[in-house]
């Protein structure tokens, strides 16, 4: 049976609301990734972790996509060891391709962020995002918060001081904006208020530092619950 795919355009906003939004993400990567491919010669992808991140990418490895030409970054990762369950990484290491994971073992992590942001391509293809029910994306904390202005401030790669119990490296909305396509991937009902408050251009969450335009948010039934009318 052919899966539902409902396709809504709040303003620059397309909201794809299907029974199977991992596998949506997947495949639009995977589409994406390619044309960048054929178009280039190589692709860039930054991806979130997150809950929704582990089942995305097992999809995305089964896509057809020639991974010596795409080099994957980290949008936000954990201060944590090499090694550690909180850390990002981990939902990575079975991906066929270039890793550039950021460095945040070491002592000095502002200047490990200078580095990293000196790493970055000069436009990302496509960056994945997730949605947190406080409304958070990437490592972009809720408002108020002593590390707000990471959204506001100039640099590419920041550090946001503790966050849900960890430091955090995260891109800043700059690359993130700058990318060629943002796919948004939420799930669950818990999700549903502040998926319907980012469409309702509320200010006060931090996903709104997304660019609308050229951004596509990938929801399931019960996260599209509160679509705005």
């Amino acid at each position: 049976m052919a899966k539902r795919v409902q396709v809504v355009k709040y303003g620059s906003v397309s909201v794809r609301v299907s029974d199977d939004p991992t596998g949506d993400v997947a495949r639009s990567l995977a589409v994406r990734l390619r044309g960048a491919i054929r178009r280039r010669g190589s692709a860039s992808l930054a991806v979130s972790g997150g809950s929704t991140a582990p089942s995305m990418l097992a999809a995305l490895v089964h896509e057809d996509l020639d991974w010596e030409r795409l080099t994957v970054w980290q949008v936000d990762e954990r201060v944590a060891p090499d090694g550690h369950e909180d850390r990002n990484a981990g939902q990575l290491w079975f991906m066929p391709t270039e890793l550039r994971l950021m460095p945040v073992a070491g002592d000095d992590l502002a200047m490990a962020a200078m580095r990293y942001a000196e790493s970055l391509p000069d436009r990302f293809d496509v960056v994945h995002l997730g949605l947190g029910n406080d409304g958070h994306t990437a490592s972009w904390p809720p408002v108020p918060h002593a590390d707000a202005p990471v959204v506001s401030g100039t640099s590419a790669v920041a550090m946001v001081g503790d966050f849900n119990g960890r430091g955090r490296m995260t891109l800043t909305p700059g690359p993130v904006n700058h990318a060629r396509g943002r796919l948004i991937l939420t799930t669950g009902k818990s999700k549903a208020d502040m998926v319907r408050r980012w469409l309702e251009r509320d200010r006060s969450i931090p996903v709104s530092h997304v660019r609308r335009s050229g951004t596509t948010l990938f929801v399931d039934h019960a996260a599209a619950a509160k679509l705005p009318d």
